[in-house]
């Protein structure tokens, strides 16, 4: 059993907290790609899931949810507009009629493409902030402690 070792955080109060702080910092990032990405009318998480099923057609929601981290009603949520819009198309997986795989449609694609400079300007504001090395770092000390790589 661990025990809790008072160091120089507990004169933090509640912003000790790593919950709090890794929030903190998850929505002021998100602020970042939600404002750039507005003008082509996609949340930082629709982006995200456009540019998986790109790179991994015909994947189900079970699939998608394990490699976004993400629970699978929050992601059918965000993929609720998308479907309604036409920009991915879920029908049941070939082999396993019970399992809904999603792709892009075309017009998903052309969203996608329309998103991508908006994206890239983002990531360049993000490590306009932190600089491009901490935000490298941070990134793939994230998707490691995540299991994504």
């Amino acid at each position: 059993m661990h025990t809790y070792m008072p160091d120089m955080d507990e004169d933090l109060g509640p912003l000790a907290c790593h919950c709090f702080a890794a929030r903190q910092l998850a929505r002021h990032v998100s602020k970042i790609y939600e404002r750039h990405l507005a003008p082509v009318g996609l949340s930082s998480t629709q982006m995200t899931l456009l540019s998986f099923l790109r790179d991994l057609p015909d994947t189900t929601i079970k699939d998608l949810a394990a490699r976004m981290v993400m629970d699978r009603t929050t992601l059918l949520r965000a993929a609720k507009p998308l479907q309604r819009d036409g920009l991915i198309l879920g029908a049941p997986k070939a082999g396993l009629p019970r399992q809904i795989a999603f792709s892009l449609t075309p017009l998903g694609v052309s969203k996608l493409d329309q998103a991508l400079p908006l994206w890239l300007a983002a990531q360049q504001e993000h490590e306009a902030r932190v600089g491009p090395e901490v935000a490298a770092r941070l990134r793939r000390e994230f998707l490691t402690m995540t299991g994504q790589i």
